[in-house]
């Protein structure tokens, strides 16, 4: 009986310190609750305070989440001072002691903070939502950036390539999973469940996902595969609603025309670059016949780069071509189009080769953010393409130019590494072609303006 008694008192005990913990923490100030989990060893009372913690912060508004963000950013910072005297202590003796303490001292205490608040079962999956809600806030309180390189550090770890899963999504997939993709497609929008069983559902189409551990039903990122015979000129064509689906056997090329990440607070923390390698080469050891890797992919800063550059539409050599294109972008090509559509596909592939290839930011990398993504995982530019991408996103952004960028698996990783040490971008041949020439100072002109 006394065991029993025992028991039972412990059990007691425990409830009552959770209580405790929990019944108060509308009084307690989110600095007090902080400071509690920080200071707290025991396994059950870190829990309750990181729980109390969580669940009070989701019931928020706006202005009291950013509060929080301020109170994690100011009293959870590093101390500059105490860096400066630990880095000098380890500067005099570099032993073991002082080395902790340099890094200790030099951590902010709010990474400690978002350690112990992970320790709550579900909390991962919490973190990146609470991350979601910082990043908005950004731009109105610059300030905040120090906090948010912290969530990126702590994920970056916690989302590491080798704990992520790569699993194949069809069209059998629980339908909660298959909302998810369509909420989450990012690229073509998936209008409904029609229009995502043509992307499931045929032999000839596949999907594959990062999954995580800790959030084992919500994909961190996806990417939508065609396999085809041909290497794709237009979105149209591969998500045509009476498409016949090819035989496997003659398939030839794998298709990547959309990719789309999932979790808006894993923002910055890269996925895409394995995802797409991975998937490639899973692709290549099942369907040995592939012989092509390529993407499909937008050129969403075409229409923008152009407008920058008053030089480029306002040129008397491109004059009516253009206007076509701009007609185009605005969803309204002009009469006549027939007849000047080639002039418009020339002039459009011609800037879109400029652009690609020339136009660079100060870090003498690509203006485009695709043509990065790509280029930088160790991607070719194989193809550029007019009339690809008809949408009204497709138009605004690019006048209808989608690009072809090839995974040759031989050698993503000697163009992964000159594009890296050397910024040089791999291009095919027909791309390069398709540069204007010295004479045409106007685009040259617009491209030597960026940065």
């Amino acid at each position: 009986m006394k065991s029993v008694s025992s028991l039972q008192d412990f059990l007691s005990s425990l409830f009552e310190r959770g209580v405790a913990i929990a019944r108060p923490r509308e009084e307690r100030s989110f600095l007090d609750l902080c400071e509690s989990l920080l200071s707290e060893r025991g396994e059950v009372s870190g829990h309750l305070i990181a729980q109390a913690i969580l669940a009070r912060y989701e019931t928020l508004g706006e202005a009291g989440r950013r509060d929080f963000f301020i109170m994690l950013n100011e009293s959870f910072d590093v101390d500059p001072e105490a860096i400066t005297r630990a880095a000098a202590e380890y500067a005099e003796d570099r032993s073991t002691r002082h080395y902790s303490k340099l890094l200790n001292t030099a951590e902010p205490r709010r990474q400690e903070l978002l350690r112990r608040l992970n320790r709550v079962p579900g909390a991962t999956a919490r973190l990146v939502r609470m991350r979601a809600e910082l990043l908005p806030l950004l731009a109105a309180e610059p300030q905040l950036e120090r906090t948010d390189r912290d969530f990126q550090h702590l994920f970056a770890s916690w989302f590491n390539r080798g704990f992520l899963e790569l699993r194949p999504i069809n069209w059998d997939a629980p339908a909660r999973l298959l909302e998810k993709i369509i909420d989450y497609e990012a690229v073509h929008a998936i209008d409904d469940w029609d229009d995502l069983r043509r992307r499931m559902q045929p032999s000839d189409r596949r999907c594959f996902a990062f999954f995580h551990p800790a959030m084992p039903s919500d994909p961190l990122i996806f990417v939508e595969v065609a396999l085809t015979d041909e290497l794709p000129s237009s979105i149209q064509k591969v998500l045509a609603e009476e498409r016949e689906s090819i035989d496997i056997s003659a398939a030839n090329t794998a298709v990547f025309y959309s990719i789309s990440n999932c979790q808006v607070g894993l923002r910055g923390v890269s996925f895409g670059n394995f995802l797409i390698k991975q998937v490639a080469s899973d692709l290549a050891e099942s369907l040995p016949q592939l012989r092509n890797f390529v993407t499909l992919s937008p050129v969403p800063g075409l229409m923008r780069w152009i407008t920058r550059h008053p030089s480029i539409e306002d040129d008397s050599e491109f004059g009516d071509a253009l206007r076509i294109a701009a007609a185009y972008a605005a969803g309204s090509p002009p009469p006549g189009e027939d007849d000047g559509g080639m002039a418009a596909e020339d002039v459009m592939q011609m800037i879109a080769a400029a652009y690609l290839l020339e136009a660079k930011r100060n870090d003498s990398q690509p203006v485009d953010p695709v043509a990065r993504f790509h280029l930088g995982n160790g991607a070719s530019l194989e193809a550029i393409h007019f009339g690809a991408d008809t949408s009204t996103k497709g138009l605004r952004e690019s006048a209808s130019v989608m690009v072809n960028y090839r995974y040759d698996l031989k050698k993503v990783e000697e163009n992964h590494e000159a594009y890296a040490h050397q910024r040089r971008v791999t291009a095919s041949r027909a791309v390069r072609g398709l540069l204007p020439k010295p004479s045409r100072t106007v685009l040259r002109r617009g491209v030597a303006n960026d940065g």
